[in-house]
């Protein structure tokens, strides 16, 4: 942590969730009453079940992307249904266009504020779905941030480590002093090793105690600690 000079930061589950309002309200037009706080009160359930090796290793982003919605569901208590079904192909169709990772998370740009005021090169590594960009810039996050990769513009996806080593030569960054930090242990840990990096993961739910690597309730919490660390 002394030496710390540049941090990689994963998109979803770090710096943006779901918007759950939206995801309600698409759940109602379709009959399913789910209220936005009781998805949100899944996500961390969803995203542990979610993040199993088997499971990353048979599959690409997209494809776990809506698995997750799916378990969202299941852990809200909302059986899938055809009426489920329809709610979120309305939800991918707004997705494609505009990126439904719209809600910023709690104390995420005062975190990346922060983190600058150390000194730390921010680079957002990001599975996403080429919109990165434009919902950066519409949450009013791409200004707080150095450099941003998109997976789905870059051709390549996390925890594929190649990833990570374009992230690297972008920001002009070392493995020795970077460290990531991601939502996903086997998709974001995993990924980041075997390019050579630290790696970090933000575990809200604290479903992850036996994980071999730093946890954190949030960006913001790891800033914090941070901030109680000697400068380099």
């Amino acid at each position: 942590m002394q030496n710390l000079e540049t941090l990689f930061i994963d998109a979803g589950g770090v710096l943006v969730f779901p918007s759950w309002p939206r995801v309600s309200a698409a759940l109602g037009r379709h009959g399913v009453e789910l209220s936005a706080a009781a998805l949100a009160a899944a996500d961390h359930h969803a995203r542990h079940e979610l993040d199993a090796p088997a499971g990353v290793a048979a599959t690409n982003d997209a494809q776990r992307g809506w698995l997750y919605f799916n378990l969202v569901l299941k852990h809200a208590g909302q059986p899938l249904s055809d009426a489920t079904d329809r709610a979120l192909a309305e939800l991918h169709a707004y997705h494609a266009l505009h990126n439904l990772w719209e809600l910023v998370a709690d104390g995420a740009p005062e975190a990346l504020r922060r983190l600058r005021a150390r000194g730390l090169k921010l680079v957002v590594v990001s599975n996403a779905n080429g919109k990165l960009r434009l919902l950066m810039d519409r949450l009013g996050l791409a200004p707080l941030v150095d450099v941003m990769l998109d997976s789905h513009e870059e051709g390549v996806e996390k925890p594929d480590p190649r990833l990570f080593a374009l992230a690297l030569e972008r920001s002009g960054a070392q493995p020795a002093t970077t460290m990531h930090v991601g939502d996903l242990y086997h998709v974001d840990v995993v990924g980041a090793r075997r390019a050579g990096l630290h790696a970090a993961l933000i575990d809200g739910g604290s479903l992850y105690a036996d994980a071999d690597c730093p946890r954190y309730a949030s960006l913001l919490d790891l800033a914090a600690q941070l901030d109680g660390a000697p400068r380099a």
